[in-house]
């Protein structure tokens, strides 16, 4: 089997467990994956901490409920768009939400008709997450394969490479802080960031 080949059969394989609503593995793993991004999303949607926490739940279970129905086929829909339509719908609907509570709670003078609140609102219409969607999925993605390559290694290297090249602190601090030598701190950077590209990959073709 070519790699691309067994890449589409474990995305295959992922979306038909998801089918199991009794598969706990499965689903715990698909909310760990992708619960920051629907969050981030939200929240870059003009949403409150609320609001956004709510979304989050709502498409996990839009996902339950329609992914019976979702066949995979990245040439008609993939399941990155399929995703971001749901998470869209469930934005908007936090936002209408907003806006009835708000007309609904308000007491406003008879000579108001409320225009101002309003106005405060997100116009649902207007949202367009495509560029939040794609910037908020790369960065859930490289956060994923952090936490996938921190299985790999050592606590030791892994500390290495957190401090010299995410913290950007420099060799010499890193080293002297931690008591090893600049070469063993180059060599830790170099080690994890191959394991990054190779686990970014990964998750890159199961995604699509």
């Amino acid at each position: 089997m070519t790699r691309d080949a067994e890449s589409i059969a474990t995305r295959h394989s992922l979306l038909e467990r998801l089918k199991d609503w009794d598969d706990q593995t499965s689903w715990q793993k698909f909310f760990t994956t992708y619960w920051k991004l629907i969050y981030s999303v939200g929240i870059k949607g003009e949403l409150t901490d609320a609001e956004a926490q709510e979304v989050v739940q709502e498409t996990v279970i839009s996902v339950a409920r329609k992914i019976e129905g979702f066949v995979y086929d990245p040439a008609v829909c993939s399941f990155k768009t399929w995703m971001l339509r749901l998470t869209r719908w469930r934005i908007i609907n936090q936002l209408k939400k907003r806006a009835r509570h708000l007309k609904n709670a308000t007491r406003l003078p008879d000579d108001s008709d409320g225009t101002d609140l309003i106005e405060q609102i997100p116009d649902p219409a207007s949202l367009n997450l495509d560029a939040v969607w794609d910037e908020e999925w790369n960065r859930n993605l490289c956060a994923v394969a952090i936490e996938r390559v921190k299985q790999q290694v050592s606590p030791e290297q892994f500390q290495i490479f957190d401090l010299y090249a995410i913290e950007q602190w420099p060799v010499q601090k890193v080293a002297r802080i931690l008591g090893v030598s600049a070469t063993s701190v180059y060599l830790a950077k170099h080690r994890i960031s191959r394991l990054l590209r190779k686990e970014v990959k990964k998750l890159e073709r199961s995604n699509q």
